[in-house]
This record gives structure tokens, sequence and C-alpha cells, in this order.
């Protein structure tokens, strides 16, 4: 699991994609997350602008990626 350090409160689900490597762009982000293949807290979500704070979990393609706070 990797995890990745925010020091606002929250990251948007795209920028944190971005962050933790698992996108290589922004569009690349918006196409996962709207065909459903990235997972927040479990559950599938299909918003990019979804606000995820520490202790939040994100899964994409089998890897995780926990929100910290730095």
């Amino acid at each position: 699991m990797e995890e990745i350090r925010i020091k606002d409160e929250f990251i948007k689900l795209g920028q944190a994609l971005k962050l933790a490597g698992l996108a290589g762009s922004g569009v690349d982000a918006k196409f996962m997350i709207g065909e459903g293949m990235v997972t927040v807290n479990g559950e599938t979500e299909y918003r990019r602008g979804r606000k995820v704070y520490p202790g939040d979990m994100i899964e994409l393609d089998g890897n995780q990626v926990k929100v910290s706070n730095i």
C-alpha cells in the first residue's frame, strides 16, 4: 500500500490519482474514474472532483493508496 501526504484539509480524487502516480494526466484520471475503475473507501466513485480526506483509501487496479496529512 502506498501513501500520499497532503498539507490541505482535502484533495480532489483526480489530483490524488496523479499525485500517487496512478494517472499520468487529468485526462487519464477522468477516464479511469468515469469508467468506474476507482474506489474510495471500498465504494466505486464516478466523480473526479470528489474530495478525499486524510484516512481515506483509494484503490485502482489492485493498487491501494492511503491519504495522510503531512
